[in-house]
């Protein structure tokens, strides 16, 4: 358990927190009641559902602020699954000029939305011209209610000047649109990112407000746009539409052709085949670890894994000689190797084809591209069963193990095919 499952455990104990959730449908518990356990930032920021404290998930329960100093628990929905990323990703544009803008540089969430912003992205996606940043950081929400959807039926809740955060605004001539950024995609996120500052802007000005999800990881933008059917339900939530957009780096096929031809088939490593199906997902993973080294518990919370899922896309990693593990007192502490440091040093471009030669130096995946591109279609997973049995792999010693592994294996050699632009 953790330092914020603890605190909690106390909490509830104390003040009887599920018990009184049964009863009256919500708990109102103050900072300062908080506080008397660990800091109040630290133990309700819970972005997503695999965040929440262990007595939070085995109960139902979810927690919103209501005020500057207040907070309500309940068994409320306050979270949204995001739709898994669809249609063709368009290509991105960097201006030449914008030397600090260059990919390398790409390493927070403001500057993503600055780039994105520079190569047109934003205007794109909002279908306005002439966008100018506007409001954005902290600030009071101001004064609103809202129902939400809760296990007892509908809950009214009331906001008092809570305290808001709004990573980005651009307003156009018919629009201002707030925007939450993140710099890893996830399973679900706290819907009250967008509903808040939603309502908290939708009664200052007389324009519509829209609200948007921004995710910049692997040199990729995606873009989703909600709407709320009823401004007053903050369960109304839908998708409005979702974009994705790859900044161009300049990769054709021959580049991967030549890198087939080059790259040096090494022995199967001594560690598990991979089963991690999204390669962008190892992108994120390795640009979080460039950052600072992660525990399981760290990457499992904060990467918004299962802690299964975690140890899929850390040996996928280890596997492909990016991601190294050191043992400590508190359990494995994951963290780049040389050649995983190394990819943060060089541009989009340069980045990409390192990240293929890694997956193309293990003769499975080397063996299918070359058939993929001598047949001009992908193999089936019946053949990427075959090519897999010839080869000695580590963890893989059934049929059903073969097919997921396999499809592991389609979903790296897409990736590779995905990042060739001309």
């Amino acid at each position: 358990m953790g330092r914020n499952d603890d605190a909690w455990a106390l909490l509830f104990e104390r003040y009887s927190i599920a018990e009184q959730v049964r009863a009256n449908g919500f708990f109102l518990i103050s900072a300062d009641q908080i506080r008397q356990y660990r800091e109040p930032r630290l133990m309700t920021k819970f972005d997503h559902i695999v965040s929440l404290p262990a007595l939070f998930a085995e109960n139902g329960l979810a927690v919103l602020p209501v005020s500057r100093g207040d907070y309500i628990i309940s068994s409320f929905a306050a979270y949204h699954c995001f739709e898994e990323p669809a249609g063709e990703t368009a290509r991105a544009h960097l201006p030449a000029h914008l030397q600090s803008l260059a990919s390398q540089y790409l390493t927070s969430e403001a500057v993503a939305l600055n780039c994105a912003h520079a190569c047109g992205v934003l205007d794109d996606f909002l279908g306005e011209e002439g966008l100018t940043p506007t409001a954005s950081g902290r600030m009071g929400s101001g004064r609103f209610d809202f129902t939400i959807d809760s296990a007892r039926g509908p809950l009214c809740v009331p906001v008092r000047n809570a305290q808001i955060e709004i990573d980005a605004a651009y307003e156009g001539s018919r629009s201002l649109s707030l925007f939450e950024a993140k710099s890893s995609r996830s399973h679900d996120f706290l819907i009250r990112q967008l509903y808040y500052p939603f309502r908290t802007w939708r009664s200052r000005i007389h324009k519509p407000v829209r609200t948007v999800f921004f995710i910049f990881t692997g040199g990729v933008f995606y873009l989703y746009e909600y709407g709320f059917a009823n401004p007053e339900h903050y369960n109304s939530l839908f998708l409005l539409q979702q974009k994705n957009y790859r900044l161009d780096a300049g990769i054709s096929l021959p580049d991967i052709e030549r890198l087939l031809q080059t790259a040096v088939v090494r022995p199967e490593p001594a560690f598990p085949f991979p089963q991690a199906d999204s390669f962008e997902r190892i992108i994120n993973l390795l640009e979080l670890l460039a950052v600072q080294p992660m525990n399981g518990e760290d990457i499992a919370g904060q990467y918004l894994f299962t802690p299964r899922q975690s140890g899929y896309y850390t040996n996928a990693g280890r596997y492909l000689g990016l991601i190294q593990m050191a043992r400590t007192p508190y359990g494995p502490v994951f963290s780049l190797t040389p050649r995983g440091a190394q990819l943060f040093c060089m541009d989009l471009r340069q980045r990409r084809l390192a990240l293929a030669e890694a997956i193309l130096e293990h003769g499975v995946f080397n063996q299918l591209l070359r058939l993929w591109l001598s047949s001009g279609q992908a193999p089936d997973k019946n053949i990427a069963v075959q090519v897999m049995r010839q080869s000695r792999l580590r963890g893989v010693d059934s049929d059903s193990t073969y097919a997921r592994r396999a499809s592991t294996v389609l979903s790296w050699l897409r990736w590779i095919l995905s990042i060739v632009e001309n």
